[in-house]
């Protein structure tokens, strides 16, 4: 059983009977948001590495709650996305391929067999040995620039991001040649060879999966969530990045991450 989960559970057990209702609702309104419902789901999410995002699903139910008007669709397109979330996402993935993003990092990103590197983590510029200006501007929208780079035959496991004042963005940079890297959110397949562009909730599950025989580079971007409340949600961002700043390395234990 994960570290997380053995120290959450007697946290979680600890709580007064009012708190541990909550909890407990809103842990099932938000696993609920998975599909498919079945056993395997539940398990993973109340007792296996689900359980820091149950931990804070009240605090996620109350980020679904300021998004309103927009409602979490879990999967969107681009086009579900304001005009200036799309601008930027835009703006990043020209970048990438005018400042040659894999050739600066290949050479690096594949002695590892899953590695990431960091531009900005969010809201703050990290410094890293590619040079890639446009990866440090100021954006208003985006939090988050990374680049995860899968080696062949790699995976990760079935597994739920913590933080909902987010959406996750992922652009496969480099030609895909066949139909064995996707990523699972649920039980929605995206095939890397045949939509470059995937946009989800992070804290529903999700696996990255590359079984060819080429490596796979992502840009790997959290894009601040559509609200009419832009600044607290920004804010939720910035306090995240406080909060993780002495355990990010407990989200990325099974990657190597390069900075210099």
């Amino acid at each position: 059983m994960p570290v997380v989960t053995l120290a959450a559970l007697p946290l979680a057990a600890s709580l007064p009977l009012g708190a541990l209702a909550v909890l407990v609702a809103c842990g099932v309104y938000d696993v609920s948001r998975n599909r498919p419902h079945d056993a395997a789901v539940l398990r993973r999410y109340f007792t296996g590495n689900g359980i820091l995002t149950w931990l804070l699903s009240p605090l996620n139910t109350l980020l679904d709650l300021m998004s309103l008007p927009y409602v979490n669709k879990g999967i969107y397109t681009i086009d579900d996305l304001p005009k200036g979330h799309q601008e930027e996402i835009r703006r990043l993935i020209d970048a990438a391929h005018s400042e040659d993003l894999v050739g600066k990092l290949e050479a690096r990103a594949e002695k590892a067999k899953r590695s990431m590197v960091f531009f900005k983590w969010y809201g703050a510029n990290v410094e890293t040995f590619a040079d890639i200006p446009a990866f440090h501007e100021k954006y208003r929208y985006i939090k988050t620039i990374g680049v995860s780079c899968f080696n062949k035959r790699q995976s990760t496991s079935k597994h739920f991001g913590p933080l909902r004042a987010t959406l996750r963005v992922l652009y496969n940079v480099n030609d895909i040649r066949d139909d064995t890297a996707y990523i699972d959110v649920g039980d929605v397949r995206n095939v890397w060879r045949d939509s470059k562009l995937f946009i989800f909730d992070d804290t529903l599950m999700h696996r990255s999966v590359n079984e060819t025989d080429q490596a796979r580079y992502c840009l790997f971007v959290d894009i601040l969530r559509p609200s009419l409340l832009t600044g607290p949600m920004s804010a939720a961002v910035s306090a995240t990045r406080v909060l993780l700043r002495g355990v990010n390395y407990l989200f990325y234990k099974n990657w190597e991450v390069i900075q210099k």
